[in-house]
């Protein structure tokens, strides 16, 4: 049975929620929350989701333009990677102020001063991490990277993107390039490619793919690439996360090491780290204030422990629940000599007893 195909409605929309929607209400009162729509515009919206009491949709045409608007430079990918792609960058900063105002205030909560939001000016070419999946072009008959599509479960075929470091998309199209000349190589057999870059411009990737038996790659194949290191992962297919089930091939150097305020960290690709470190730097700088060095200080969920190693003073106690980042934490803190002011715990069971919810 075919799923039944929703209606594309007009609608006039009201204010941007969280996460990049914007809140509208159709004719009859239903409310509407759609991507790729501004406050204050009159647009037609293809359905994607019907609720009860809401429904859920996508742009796809702006009948009435607010003067916010501009043309994504990611137009046909943009609502994959960042939503607000089609605003003005004032505008960007003043909708998210807004945002956590009112966040604030549902829970009753004056703020002392305005919220300002911190940028460094890069609006793009600043993430320093992309996963892509893959997509096969039956027209061309050929192997694409591409992203999911926002509110489906289809994909786009991409180039790359504009907010990656530039060094990712060359990584990532040679890549593509290197599968390509593999005879019988499918979208299917491969879950995604996950490629970092550190700011100095070195370049680590991850393949993911769906068979155990894949085949490697060769030093020559290997030394072609732009990248520094390279790790083919066999990844479960029953899951469709990009997780480590077996470490088939691992070439070169496939750690990076970035400097946050002055103090160099080691990480995987895999691991979770900052992906814009000129203003998480800001950020740290910020949350010093608060912290009182002097007394002992516990850094919850702390990944590689870039928090607690850069402003968490001397008597500092760093709690995470991956393996893999401890492992990389505890390397950090033999490298900077900090194993007498320093502790890494791992503690599997603390999502289930904190939940989401995490401070430092």
């Amino acid at each position: 049975m075919s799923k039944k195909v929703l209606p594309i409605v007009e609608a006039k929309l009201d204010k941007i929620v969280g996460g990049g929607q914007t809140l509208g209400s159709l004719d009859y009162g239903k409310k509407l929350f759609t991507w790729g729509g501004l406050p204050g515009e009159s647009v037609n919206v293809q359905l994607t989701k019907k609720k009860s009491s809401f429904v859920e949709g996508i742009v796809t045409e702006v009948i009435t333009p607010s003067d916010e608007r501009v043309i994504p430079r990611d137009e046909e990918s943009y609502l994959s990677t960042s939503p607000w792609q089609i605003m003005k960058f004032d505008a960007e900063q003043h909708y998210k102020s807004a945002l956590i105002e009112e966040a604030f205030e549902l829970h009753d909560i004056v703020l002392p001063a305005s919220i300002e939001v911190y940028s460094d000016g890069r609006e793009y070419e600043y993430r320093n991490k992309i996963e892509f999946s893959f997509w096969w072009d039956k027209e061309l008959d050929q192997l694409d990277l591409a992203f999911f599509r926002r509110g489906t479960h289809g994909k786009i075929p991409v180039q790359g993107t504009s907010l990656a470091l530039p060094a990712i998309n060359t990584a990532a199209t040679a890549i593509r390039q290197l599968l390509r000349t593999r005879e019988g190589i499918q979208a299917f057999q491969l879950k995604t490619v996950i490629i970092r870059c550190d700011q100095k411009g070195n370049v680590a990737a991850q393949l993911y793919v769906k068979d155990e038996m894949f085949d490697g790659f060769t030093e020559d194949e290997l030394t072609s690439l732009p990248v520094a290191g390279f790790e083919l992962i066999f990844s479960n297919p029953k899951s469709p996360a990009s997780v480590i089930t077996k470490r088939l091939q691992a070439w070169g150097e496939t750690t990076l090491t970035d400097t946050i305020l002055d103090v160099p960290f080691t990480y995987a690709v895999e691991g979770f780290f900052q992906i814009n470190i000129p203003v998480y730097e800001q950020a740290l700088l910020d949350m010093k204030e608060w912290v009182d060095s002097k007394k002992p200080t516990v850094d919850l969920y702390s990944g590689v422990g870039s928090i607690g190693l850069t402003i968490g003073g001397d008597n500092v106690t760093m709690v995470e629940i991956n393996e893999h980042a401890v492992r990389e934490m505890e390397r950090n803190i033999t490298a900077m000599d900090r194993a007498k002011t320093a502790k890494a715990i791992l503690a599997p069971g603390m999502r289930s007893i904190f939940g989401k919810l995490s401070w430092f």
